[in-house]
Formats: C-alpha cells, structure tokens, sequence
C-alpha cells in the first residue's frame, strides 16, 4: 500500500512537469509570436571588398546563387535578379526599400577572397523596422562557393519560420563537388551575359568550364541561354543557335533535373526551334514550378502565351514578371509587348513611359523597336521610322521598317530593305520572315506566301509570331495562311 508521503511525492512530481511544460509551451508560443514575419525578401549585391576589382564576377555570381537559391522556396517571395542587382548594398535605405518594392525583408553582406578561400559575411534586416534579425560569417574554400549560397538559404529560411517543402529541402541540399577552375570560368560566363554584351564572350566561358568538369549542369544552363541570345538577337542562323541550346539545355537537365535554369532554356529551343508548343509550354510550367520567384521566366511565360494568342493570361504573367523583378526594362517591356499582342496599343505605350520614368531605357535599348512597332500599327509612320532608325539595320528592325515604309506609300524605301534584308539572308540565313513583312505591307501577296514559304523552310523563328502580328492581316484571309498556320502549330 502506498503510503501517504510517497503520494505527496508523486503528486509533487507531476505538478512540477505538468509546471514545466507549460513554461516551455509559453516560451516557444512567445517566440514564435515574436519572430519576425518576413514573407518578402530582395537581396541586394554583395559587396567586394577584396580591393580587388577583377573579383566582381565572384561576388555578382554569389549574389545570382543566392537569389536563385531563396527563389525556390515558393512560400517566400524574392526580388529577382535585375531589379537586386541594380540596387547598392550597405546603404542604411531598408525602410525606402520596403516601401518602393514592397518586401519586408533585406539581405545583404560581402565577400573577401583571399587566394583560395572566401569570407562572406551575410545580414537579414526587417525592412520595416532596420532592426538586424540575423548575421553570420564564413569562412569556405572557394571550390565551395556556390553551395555556400544554399546553406544561406536554409538558415535564412530557418531564422524567418517560413515553411520550406520537403522537395525544397532536397534541392537545397548539397550539390556534387565542382571543379575550381569549371567554377570559376562558370561564373565568369555568367557576368558576361547578365551584362547584357555579346553572348560569344559568355560561350567561350562555359564552354572551357564544360571542358575542366563535363558534369557542371550549370555551365550548361549557361551555354545553352547564351545560344538562344543569339539566336534571339538574330546574330546566329537561327538553327544553328537553337539546335546548339537544346542540346546543352537537354545535357544540363540530365544532369540534374531540378534546374530551373536548364527547363526554361530547353523550353526556349523547342518553341523557336522546333515549333513544339505543348512540350515548351511543359519546360516553361516545369522552371516555374522549381522556381516560382524567377521574373525572367515569367516574362519569357507572358511572350509564349502572347504568340498563342491567349493575350489575358500573357498580360497576366507578364505583370507577375514584373512585380518581381519591378526595375527591370525587359521585365516593363513585356507587360508593353503583352499589350501590343492584344492590340491595346495606349496601354502598351503608358507601360513604355513608366519604363522611362524610371530611367531604365538607354538610346539603343530594343524598346525602341517596340515603339516602332505600336506607332506603326496605330498609323503614326513617321514616328515608327524615327524609333527604328535608332536601331540601324538588324534584321528585325529592318522587316518592321520596311513594312512601315510599304504602308505609309514609301515603295522606294520599302524595296531598298527588302535589297538589304536578301544580302542578310545571302550571309548567314537571317531575315526570310522579314522580307514577307515587307511584302505584306507592300500589298505583293504571291511575294510575301514565297517568303513564308522559305521561313518554313529555314525553321525561321519569326513564324512563331503569325498569329499574333498585325503585319499578317492582309494576308490572313487567304487559305495559305490558314495552312501555315497549322503547319506551325498555330491553327486554332
């Protein structure tokens, strides 16, 4: 029988635990009242503070991981690269930051290197208050550089309580070693094509990177969106530059398959290579999924789903594209292009003057092609001209100019571009659509279908646009432009 004082005893005991646990639940409901909710972030560029300016590259590429990183958890917001990188780290501004991007949380820091070791140093601040909610140093060999973005990444996540998905988890973890030299001619090529220059200094880079470690599916992404740069710019026959990106695109996937970079890449190959609208559709849906906060691939979403014709939901990921990445000028000129598909010329053009209000278009910026193209289809010739001669004479600028030159009853001019265009194609197999535009506006029906004809037959990218370009009207009665159509998997 139990005796009186033990049962004081267990009483004691159970009162006291019960006392505890309470207490502990208190304290983890407190905390977790008080831990800020950060639910937005923008990072902005990491510092270099090697006195070494030739390091750039290093911190420009560590700031990009680290926003790529953060930009798979889908429960979190994230700025993207453009609009982060424009932005100046180590200014006291977190509450004007807050306020003009609309986050809540700001990340930023800096980078030493020091032979083949780094120190990186990184900050979150609530933007709201300028308080410092966490900061931590590191210390890694650089061969580890990249991978240190994604340790970041989890313990920012771990810091603000934001919920990260178990296949979020897995593709934060660790990646397969890397070779240094890959890593860095790696990085390297990525500053010369977020430069927005030349894309063949960009594939020099990846190429050797692919050369010093075959297994780098990064070097590949890289590789295969320089290629469609080119093959977009119209700087590289069409074929060859898309045909060379789907293959590296298609390597980068094999080798792993969770990279964003790689499915937007490939998606852009297949649309503009192989006319496969459901299968690019599939890539672009697949990159989002990995990484829902990349504004370029929103954007790069919006123009596929603008060439179909689906104008409301284009306008829509567009606009997505942009509050993600809101100082970016490729970003505001999609939701313009978007409008332009949808023939809401006046809204196109109030999105071009927000652009400029905000300082973002340089004198040779492709907005200017885009200006061209609304002043001609509301009939303002002469100021679509004016914006298309700022361009000179690329291929794309040359078609649109001519078309404009057809419809406001400059013949001569018209059928100078159409002399200018054919040596264009002579040379490197460039501007077979272009020509049909000029035709068009020309009102040279049997000229224009020949030059369709030859588009098809040179896989030509410009029929990717048939369905939506206003310069197709006066031919899109006529059953062969119902047949094409439906040859390029258009026909609705």
């Amino acid at each position: 029988m139990v005796s009186s004082r033990a049962f004081r005893y267990a009483t004691l005991a159970v009162c006291i635990a019960i006392a505890l646990g309470l207490m502990l639940a208190f304290q983890y409901w407190r905390a977790s009242k008080s831990a800020p909710q950060i639910q937005a972030i923008v990072v902005l560029p990491l510092r270099n503070v090697s006195g070494d300016s030739t390091q750039q590259y290093l911190a420009d590429g560590m700031t990009e991981k680290l926003i790529s990183d953060l930009g798979q958890i889908s429960a979190l917001r994230v700025i993207s690269r453009t609009t982060s990188m424009s932005l100046k780290s180590g200014e006291n501004r977190y509450l004007e930051i807050a306020r003009e991007l609309g986050v809540d949380g700001v990340v930023d820091g800096s980078l030493v290197r020091e032979g083949n070791k780094i120190r990186v140093t990184v900050q979150l601040t609530d933007a709201r208050t300028g308080r410092h909610i966490w900061r931590h140093d590191y210390v890694r060999n650089l061969v580890g550089a990249l991978d240190l973005q994604s340790e970041v990444t989890r313990e920012i996540a771990k810091e603000i309580r934001i919920n990260v998905t178990p296949q979020e988890q897995a593709r934060l973890s660790p990646a397969q070693p890397v070779n240094l030299e890959a890593q860095e001619l790696y990085l390297q090529g990525r500053y010369f094509l977020n430069r927005g220059g030349p894309s063949q200094d960009a594939i020099e880079y990846f190429e050797k990177a692919i050369e010093k470690d075959p297994s780098f599916a990064l070097a590949y992404a890289g590789l295969a969106a320089s290629y469609n740069d080119e093959g977009q710019a119209g700087s590289l026959n069409y074929f060859e530059a898309y045909s060379k990106a789907k293959i590296a695109a298609k390597r980068a996937i094999e080798i792993n398959g969770d990279l964003a970079d790689g499915h937007a890449a490939l998606a852009y190959a297949l649309l503009d290579l192989d006319w496969d609208w459901t299968a690019a559709g599939n890539e672009f849906r697949r990159a989002l999924e990995l990484n829902p906060n990349s504004g370029p691939v929103h954007s790069a979403y919006a123009l596929y789903l603008a060439r179909l014709g689906r104008s409301s939901e284009a306008i829509a990921e567009a606009e997505r594209g942009l509050q993600l990445d809101p100082i970016s000028l490729v970003a505001h000129h999609m939701v313009a292009y978007c409008y332009y598909s949808a023939r809401q010329y006046d809204l196109a053009l109030d999105q071009i003057r927000k652009a400029s209000e905000l300082n973002l278009v340089s004198p040779d910026s492709w907005i200017h092609w885009t200006l061209g193209i609304i002043y001609r289809d509301q009939g303002n010739y002469e100021k679509a001209i004016e914006q298309f001669r700022i361009l000179g004479e690329l291929p794309h600028v040359l078609g649109h100019m001519g078309n404009a030159y057809a419809r406001a009853g400059q013949r001569a001019e018209a059928s100078e571009t159409i002399l200018k265009l054919k040596d264009r194609v002579q040379k490197n197999g460039v501007g077979t659509y272009e020509i049909a535009l000029v035709y068009a506006g020309l009102g040279n029906k049997e000229e224009a279908f020949a030059w369709l004809e030859k588009s098809y037959k040179m896989r030509d990218k410009g029929l990717t646009y048939l369905k939506l370009d206003p310069c197709m009207d006066p031919l899109r009665s006529d059953p062969r432009f119902t047949n094409l159509l439906r040859r390029v998997g258009l026909a609705s």
